[in-house]
């Protein structure tokens, strides 16, 4: 149904090194960088599987409050990839990696905050392998 999403981040570089770390372990990485010479002024990367920029942050005025976005994960492993990753680059804890029964009986997902705060989620709705 959507095609992308992005939102602008107070720190680009901070924030691009960030999510190049977290969402490497889900298999997604910088799939194109637009740059300010191009734009006219925004300056942002698109992230994603190969060829297919989902995920967008870059330079612009900030919102006021936090937004949430959730990842698909191959697997649980992939799901405890990302939080290890995301943690290591600076993100802060908000759900260790576990199953999330009041959705569904296989919802298995962690939670960060990014450095803007924002809730990043990787999330695997299959049954445990």
């Amino acid at each position: 149904m959507i095609d992308h999403v992005g939102f602008s981040v107070a720190d680009f570089a901070r924030s691009r090194a960030f999510y190049l770390q977290a969402l490497a372990p889900l298999g997604y990485a910088p799939v194109m960088d637009v740059t300010k010479e191009q734009s006219g002024g925004y300056e942002g990367t698109g992230f994603g599987p190969p060829g297919r920029p989902n995920f967008w942050i870059g330079t612009g005025e900030t919102r006021s409050g936090p937004t949430h976005v959730a990842f698909a994960a191959p697997s649980r492993a992939a799901v405890d990839a990302f939080h290890r990753a995301a943690l290591a680059a600076g993100g802060r804890d908000n759900g260790a990696p576990g199953l999330r029964p009041h959705y569904h009986a296989h919802y298995y997902g962690a939670f960060v905050f990014d450095p803007d705060g924002h809730n990043i989620e990787a999330v695997c709705h299959a049954p445990q392998a």
